[in-house]
């Protein structure tokens, strides 16, 4: 269709895109790139041009796949070295992996099987249950009774108005001393009341009504309803994974940068990289996480982290062209920097998380 789009009998001597001149012999406008073509559209037009886009997409996005499964590191050096329309664009690639890696994810990890929260009724139950079927013996005698009743005062059930505090009590305390004073009578006010509205709460306490109280009793409320159904945050936490990975992935490209700092790639080539492996990285536990699936093992993640670790040397050594021996040390290094950032924002994650949750 666009072959017939393009005959010298349909080309203009004006670009209809951006207006530069153009002469018999331009195809495509040298200026954008459009089609040198006045002809009016027909229906074949927007089948023909939707069928080309998607079979260009899907050569590069094989050959992506191929060169990057089977040949660690050369799609990288060769993105980098300009040769580019041959493979997808390794960010867009990147979206396009991770997509389908946390899809996958989301299936496999349903959270069945997590307590979703007992009331202390069900858990004293429990307890009593499980003492008579241990015929626990409990020595009576002497000073043993004076014991349990100090047991038994200890864990007189208590109100909230047990936790009371004054605002000009709090007034006092230092901002740690307050917070915890503070966080621990709304909790307990909260299992009570189950009274959702802060503004209402504080006042109903007492307490001013500021922006700071009114967020810590919102929190006293999620944390009651994360302990009741753990399913909500932990949705709510592998919804953000996306955007943490994208985080960390720039903080751990420096790291990179740094350990191959008498390399010849600037930072953004070396990012390049890493959108590669980390793509690989995608794509390798899809896989496993599928075969897992329908086996009910974890033998699929368990050979994907083998293969991982040995396409990861093998990148590093094609790519940075360096030695055996130097490769291992530095393979060593980048794996502890890796594992410790990956704990570092995962705990700001979890907490930040929790904080907008």
């Amino acid at each position: 269709m666009n072959s017939r789009r393009s005959l010298v009998k349909y080309r203009g001597e004006e670009c209809l895109n951006c207006g530069r001149s153009l002469e018999e012999e331009h195809k495509f406008c040298p200026n954008c790139g459009q089609l040198n073509s006045i002809k009016k559209l027909a229906l074949g037009d927007f089948f023909s041009e939707f069928f080309s886009g998607l079979f260009a997409y899907d050569s590069r996005f094989i050959r992506t796949m191929r060169i990057l499964l089977f040949k660690p590191g050369k799609i990288s050096k060769d993105y980098i070295q300009g040769k580019r329309m041959r493979y997808v664009n390794p960010y867009r690639f990147f979206l396009t992996t991770a997509i389908i890696f946390f899809l996958i994810y989301g299936y496999d990890n349903s959270f069945e099987g997590i307590n979703l929260g007992k009331n202390p009724e069900e858990i004293t139950t429990e307890l009593k249950k499980l003492n008579e079927e241990n015929n626990a013996d409990i020595d009576f005698g002497g000073a043993s009774f004076k014991q349990l009743d100090s047991i038994i005062l200890s864990n007189k059930e208590k109100t909230y108005k047990d936790y009371l505090v004054k605002q000009e009590e709090i007034d006092t305390m230092s901002f740690m001393k307050a917070l915890d004073v503070k966080t621990t009578l709304f909790h307990h006010y909260f299992i009570e009341s189950r009274n959702t509205n802060p503004s209402d709460a504080l006042s109903k306490l007492k307490l001013k009504n500021s922006a700071f109280n009114r967020w810590v009793y919102k929190k006293a409320i999620d944390f009651n309803l994360v302990k009741e159904n753990p399913q909500l945050f932990l949705n709510y936490l592998i919804g953000k994974l996306p955007f943490i990975i994208f985080i960390f992935l720039p903080i751990f490209t420096l790291f990179l940068s740094l350990i191959y700092i008498r390399s010849k790639y600037n930072y953004m080539e070396h990012l390049t990289f890493a959108f590669h492996t980390q793509s690989m990285f995608f794509i390798l536990y899809s896989v496993a996480l599928i075969i897992d699936i329908f086996t009910k093992n974890s033998y699929g993640v368990n050979i994907a982290n083998i293969i991982f670790i040995g396409y990861l040397y093998q990148g590093l050594r094609k790519f940075y062209a360096q030695g055996k021996f130097k490769t291992i040390v530095k393979f060593v290094i980048l794996n502890i920097i890796f594992f410790t950032l990956a704990i570092i924002v995962g705990l700001i994650s979890v907490f930040g998380s929790f904080a907008i949750f």
